[in-house]
C-alpha cells in the first residue's frame, strides 16, 4: 500500500514498510547493547517507555480519526520512532521524560500532520528537541559510562531513581551522574584548557568520549548492514559525515589546541545513530540523489557549527530539523532532467 503525500516531498513509500521497519530495529541493536553496556538500566527502561507510549498514542489518536488501528500499527513505524527517541534520551530521566518526548512526537509531530508520510520533520527529533528545550535539567541526567570512577547505579536503585526520583540513603545526584564528552569539551574549552589537556582525562577513551567511541562504532555496523540490504541509500549517511569530517579538520588544522579532531567528532553524540538512522527518515529527507547528498551535508556542517558554537552540546537533531525544513526546497533545485527533455535553464 503506498501512502501518499499532500505536500513535498511527495514521497511514495515502500509496499513493504513492515519489512523496512523491522530491519531498521534489527539494525538498532548493537548500538542499544552497546549504550546499555555503557549506561545500564536505564537505556533499557527509556527504550520500554518510550515505544510503549508511542504505539499506545498512535493507537489512540488513529481510533479518534476512525482510521483502521492494527493495520497501521503493524507497519512497525511507531515503535521505530520510540526506539529512537529512546535511544538518544539520558539513561537517569524521570519516567515522565520519555512519556512527554513520545506523546510529542507520535501526537503533534506525525499524526497532526496526516500521519506517515505527510510529517515534514522527523518525529523522533521533534520530541527531543521539545524535551531538550523544556526539560534541560532533566536532558543532562547521563550516568557515568561503565569503567570510569564513579559510581555505577545497579537494576533497583536505577528503578527507585528513574519512577521516584528518590535516591539511597547517602548517594546523591551529583555522584551518579556526569556530563557528556562533548558538553565537558565544550565547557574546559571556554576554560582554554587544550584539546590534549582535555583528552587526557579519564571520561575521554582513544579518540573520543570513553565508551561513545564504541556506541558510535556499533551504529555505523547497523548503518552499514542497512545499506547492504539496501534499506537506505548511501547519499546521506555519506554527505552527513563526510561535510562533518571537512569542517572539523579544516579547523583543526587552523588550531589543533582549540578544536577537536575529525575523529573525535565522527565518533561522538549522536553522530552515527543520526548519519544512517535519524536523517535518512525517507519521508522527511530530501528525496532526489544529489538532493540527498546536499541535504545529508548541511546536517554536517550544522551539527559542528552547533556543537562549536552553540547552546547545546551535540546538533544532531537540531541540525536534522533544520535540514527537513529545507528538504521540499533542495528537491525542488535538484530535480534530475527528464530524459528526452532540455534543461530549463539551458533555454
Amino acid at each position: 500500500m503506498e501512502f501518499p503525500t499532500q505536500s513535498s516531498p511527495y514521497l511514495p513509500l515502500s509496499n513493504d514498510l513492515n519489512r523496512l521497519m523491522a530491519q531498521v530495529m534489527l539494525a538498532l541493536i548493537p548500538g542499544a547493547l552497546c549504550l546499555f553496556w555503557f549506561f545500564g538500566w536505564g537505556v533499557l527502561f527509556n527504550l520500554l517507555i518510550t515505544a510503549t507510549t508511542a504505539v499506545t498514542a498512535e493507537a489512540m489518536v488513529l481510533k479518534l480519526r476512525k482510521r483502521p488501528v492494527m493495520a497501521t500499527l503493524s507497519d512497525g513505524s511507531a515503535i521505530v520512532t520510540g526506539l529512537l527517541l529512546g535511544l538518544a534520551l539520558p539513561p537517569l530521566a524521570p519516567w515522565w521524560i520519555p512519556v512527554v518526548g513520545a506523546l510529542f512526537a507520535i501526537i503533534v509531530a506525525k499524526q497532526l500532520y496526516g500521519g506517515l508520510g505527510y510529517n515534514p520533520f522527523n518525529p523522533a527529533m521533534v520530541g527531543y528537541v521539545v524535551l531538550i528545550i523544556s526539560f534541560p535539567l532533566q536532558m543532562t541526567l547521563w550516568s557515568p559510562p561503565r569503567g570510569i570512577e564513579a559510581e555505577f547505579l545497579p537494576f533497583l536503585d536505577t528503578v527507585r531513581l528513574v519512577f521516584t526520583q528518590a535516591l539511597a540513603d547517602g548517594v546523591t545526584l551529583d555522584s551518579v551522574t556526569m556530563a557528556t564528552p562533548l558538553d565537558t569539551s565544550k565547557t574546559e574549552i571556554g576554560l582554554n584548557l587544550t584539546w590534549s589537556e582535555i583528552l587526557s582525562k579519564p571520561l575521554y577513551g582513544s579518540f573520543a568520549g570513553h565508551g561513545w567511541e564504541w556506541i558510535n562504532m556499533t551504529f555505523l555496523i547497523g548503518g552499514l548492514w542497512l545499506w547492504q540490504r539496501r534499506a537506505i541509500d548511501w547519499h546521506i549517511p555519506v554527505g552527513m559525515l563526510s561535510a562533518l569530517f571537512i569542517v572539523s579538520l579544516l579547523f583543526y588544522i587552523a588550531d589543533a589546541d582549540s578544536f577537536g579532531s575529525p575523529i573525535f567528532h565522527l565518533f561522538s553524540g549522536a553522530t552515527m545513530l543520526g548519519a544512517f538512522f535519524i536523517a535518512t527518515d525517507p519521508v522527511s529527507a530530501a528525496t532526489t540523489p544529489r538532493g540527498r547528498l546536499y541535504f545529508g551535508a548541511g546536517i554536517g556542517i550544522l551539527t559542528y557549527v552547533i556543537r562549536g558554537w552553540g547552546g547545546y552540546p551535540d546538533g544532531v537533531a537540531f541540525a536534522v530539523l533544520l535540514m527537513n525544513m529545507a528538504a521540499p526546497t533542495i528537491d525542488y533545485y535538484t530535480q534530475p532532467r527528464v530524459f528526452g527533455h532540455r534543461d530549463p535553464k539551458d533555454s
